[in-house]
């Protein structure tokens, strides 16, 4: 993937959207962990706490670029990835950290340790978007970071206006996940075409949004229920 090709601006695209969709929990915790500080300490730590979350994310997803040249770890990353799709449709991505202490340095460990479990879907998902180039990765990361300072707010009101934001972002972890899974060495066999590849990741996207939107309106349809009981 060269520099300034349309290859890379629309993986950059890509990374921008899935980062998006993915920094809302992120965003929303960092704002959440600075409100219990003092006032004069609470923007220093939305700074600090987003700018080394993705610092060490950056890091985390140069290591995961060579794990998943190692046979088997595309198609493992490629199915984890197809989960977290799932997940993102349903709502149902949530990690319960509570800040231990209510001082500077606690709510940045605190964001710092909820941004690496949280941030694991962010991982695998750009990793496999940039299929190894760490330029790309980086610049992409990069511009999350005004993504998680401002995103507590800014990213929950762009998905509630454009739900269409959700549907892309996981689609395009859908066709990500499906590009990993083919590509892997043990799968190779089964895709011995450019043409059978696009259409397992065509199909791929189909299933899981069509699974996850049956999936979420099922449980709509019971939690109505339970509200009515």
């Amino acid at each position: 993937m060269d520099l300034l090709t349309n290859e890379f601006f629309t993986g950059l695209l890509a990374i921008i959207l899935i980062d998006l969709v993915l920094a809302g929990d992120n965003a929303l915790l960092i704002g959440i962990v600075a409100k219990n500080l003092p006032r004069h300490q609470q923007k220093m730590t939305i700074v600090i706490g987003a700018i080394t979350a993705v610092v060490v994310r950056i890091l985390f997803t140069l290591v995961a670029v060579r794990l998943l040249e190692i046979d088997g770890l595309l198609l493992v990353g490629g199915v984890l990835l197809l989960y977290i799709a799932y997940k993102i449709l349903l709502a149902d991505q949530q990690v319960n950290i509570k800040p231990s202490k209510n001082t500077f340095l606690g709510a940045i460990g605190t964001i710092l340790l909820a941004d690496l479990l949280m941030g694991i879907d962010n991982i695998i998902a750009v990793a496999g978007v940039a299929d190894g180039n760490s330029l790309l990765i980086m610049i992409g990361l990069a511009i999350s970071i005004p993504i998680v300072i401002w995103g507590s707010t800014l990213v929950i009101k762009l998905l509630e206006k454009f739900p269409i934001i959700l549907f892309v972002g996981t689609g395009i972890l859908a066709y990500t996940a499906a590009k990993m899974i083919a590509h892997d060495a043990y799968m190779a066999h089964f895709f011995p075409t450019e043409s059978s590849i696009h259409k397992f990741q065509a199909i791929v996207v189909l299933v899981v949004l069509f699974v996850s939107i049956t999936m979420k309106s099922i449980l709509m349809i019971k939690s109505e229920k339970a509200v009515h009981k």
